[in-house]
């Protein structure tokens, strides 16, 4: 999840983060753990769409987004904190207790029957992501130094004081160019840091490129350092002006004057190895010049990013879509004499990816990314089963509607209603503040032609819709027209099939299908918000007189809860 720490987006994050900030230092300090924020009650698809990144859950969609989000940010392990799990005690009036500083993932919110599919995405993902090393070529380097001299009464704020230092530029220009990279600050120069040939060494991690951006201080020891690392082939690139000052009012002269004609000597006259680039705009440019980039997209889309990790024999990435839009892309990695497969962290299979182009220095990969939507490409060596051409393939049936003639049960004990049309909750007076789960029932005559070798057979809700941004007050949001709101999870034949909570809003049904009669059954969960919406909203008055306003009561308006068209779509 991401919360009120996120300033990003943070697969192709613009500006510097809490959540950049915290995953990047795991990268370094081998952090096994690494909590992150929500700051949202009964959210909004809190734990349902998509990351981003997502947080995002299955990507990351920064500042609005619930999710996936965490694993766009870097981090190496899942853990869904949300800043507690609200206890409420039996007896206690729906929806139970409410701690002002949590989400609720916990079986007060409706959506909860889909929890295991989410945490078992989020398992795999997680697992996947702790395999081997950050792979990320460009390190930045947090002026920690310039942060603290520009502290002010009632300006202390480390994280907002960095953002404003680091500026909007750098870290776009690095994206842009199809790069990731990490921060570095000078405790972990000092406590992990090595030159190692044309490699600056933290921890496990080898940079390439080093970027001080807008540095006007810098102790005397770092400098030393990356002095070393460029005259062992590293590219040492500095924005904006030259490190002219030693930090601290202990400062020596000696030590000013090494600074400075140390800096001179790397960034000014003909012989500099170091690269001064005052006007930001034009970094990518220089980037691109001396570093190849890791992936590229075609066509070029800021919203897409990726983590890229490796091990001993396998080059991992998590490419994320962050926008409310499906992206159609060529994706060109910088990979060689390997075999990319893709992951599916839903179901756990693995498929072939589709290979455009192979070369001596990349592999060009065809994606398509729904709304939020992710991928994980692994590249290995294995051999991958050989696959036969097919021939002869069946004529694929006409898409049969089933937007008609459902019975709906509010509840476990209500009398089922008849649907004639799917249409919103909130447009049924009796439902429309309506709080937990509905079973949606109706049989299905296919003809036995319909069930033919080689034709895969899925229930399709129909595609999201997106949905103009506008400006929160708080917390976040997908701006997604989700066909399901929230969640559902479906039988056929009374047998469990899965659950549709995300993009694409489409299962597979092909081997629970059988000829004439089946029966569909769909239990569909919303929030908790829509029963309270219908309510009066709670008095906080005593608790503010006694303890101050801690906090103010966020998103209560009731959310229109939907099925579109179901259709028994034929791939």
């Amino acid at each position: 999840m991401i919360g009120p720490g996120a300033i990003i987006r943070c697969c192709a994050c613009k500006i510097t983060a809490f959540l950049r900030l915290h995953s990047r230092a795991t990268h370094i300090s081998i952090c096994l753990k690494a909590k992150a924020h929500n700051g949202k009650f009964f959210a909004p698809r809190a734990g349902l769409l998509p990351p981003v990144i997502c947080t995002d859950i299955k990507s990351l969609r920064p500042r609005r987004g619930p999710g996936c989000t965490l694993q766009s940010s870097g981090r190496r392990r899942l853990i869904l904190i949300g800043h507690g799990w609200p206890y409420t005690a039996e007896g206690v009036e729906y929806p139970g207790w409410r701690f002002y500083a949590s989400a609720v993932f916990n079986e007060k919110n409706p959506w909860w029957i889909v929890m295991p599919d989410v945490a078992l995405y989020l398992q795999r993902l997680s697992y996947l992501l702790r395999q081997g090393q950050p792979a990320n070529d460009v390190a930045l380097y947090l002026p920690n130094d310039d942060a603290w001299a520009h502290f002010t009464a009632g300006n202390t704020h480390m994280i907002e004081i960095l953002r404003d230092r680091v500026g909007p530029n750098v870290m776009p220009a690095i994206l842009e160019t199809g790069n990731d990279f990490d921060f570095f600050d000078d405790d972990a120069l000092r406590q992990v840091g090595r030159v190692d040939k044309d490699a600056l060494v933290l921890g496990a991690n080898h940079y390439r490129v080093i970027i001080l951006p807008g540095v006007e201080r810098i102790p005397l020891d770092t400098l030393r350092k990356l002095e070393e690392f460029v005259r062992n082939g590293g590219t040492l690139i500095a924005t904006r002006n030259i490190p002219q000052l030693a930090p601290g009012f202990r400062a020596t002269e000696a030590e000013q004057r090494q600074i400075h004609d140390t800096a001179l000597q790397l960034f000014a006259g003909l012989s500099a190895t170091g690269h001064l680039v005052r006007d930001e705009k034009e970094l990518g440019t220089v980037l691109n010049s001396l570093l190849k980039p890791d992936v590229t997209f075609a066509p070029a889309s800021p919203q897409i990013g990726f983590i890229h990790r490796k091990t001993s024999d396998a080059e991992i990435y998590f490419v994320a879509n962050t926008s409310n839009a499906p992206q159609n892309v060529i994706a060109s990695f910088r990979v060689q004499g390997m075999q990319p497969e893709l992951w599916d962290p839903f179901s756990g299979r693995t498929s072939r990816a589709n290979v455009r182009l192979l070369t001596e220095s990349q592999t060009v990969v065809g994606l398509a990314l729904e709304p939020y939507g992710s991928r994980v490409l692994v590249f290995s060596k294995r051999a991958l089963p050989k696959t036969s051409p097919q021939t002869g393939q069946p004529a694929v049936p006409a898409p049969i509607d089933l937007s008609t003639d459902w019975r709906v049960t509010f509840g476990d004990n209500a009398k089922p209603l008849v649907m004639d049309q799917l249409r919103s909750w909130t447009e049924n007076e009796a439902a429309k503040y309506f709080s937990g789960r509905a079973t949606y029932e109706k049989e299905v005559n296919l003809p036995a032609g319909f069930l033919q070798p080689g034709i895969t057979v899925k229930l399709d809700f129909g595609d999201a819709k997106p949905i103009p941004e506008q400006p929160l007050r708080s917390g976040m949001q997908t701006w997604l027209e989700a066909p399901v709101r929230e969640a559902a999870v479906v039988y056929i034949n009374d047998q469990r099939v899965g659950s549709v909570w995300c993009p694409p809003y489409s299962i597979d049904v092909t081997n629970v299908l059988r000829p004439e009669a089946n029966k569909i059954r769909i239990i569909v969960a919303n929030l908790a918000l829509n029963y309270m919406a219908g309510r009066r909203l709670p008095d906080y008055r005593l608790l503010n007189l006694r303890y101050g306003e801690r906090f103010q009561a966020q998103d209560m308006d009731k959310v229109p809860l939907k099925l579109s068209s179901y259709d028994l779509a034929f791939r």
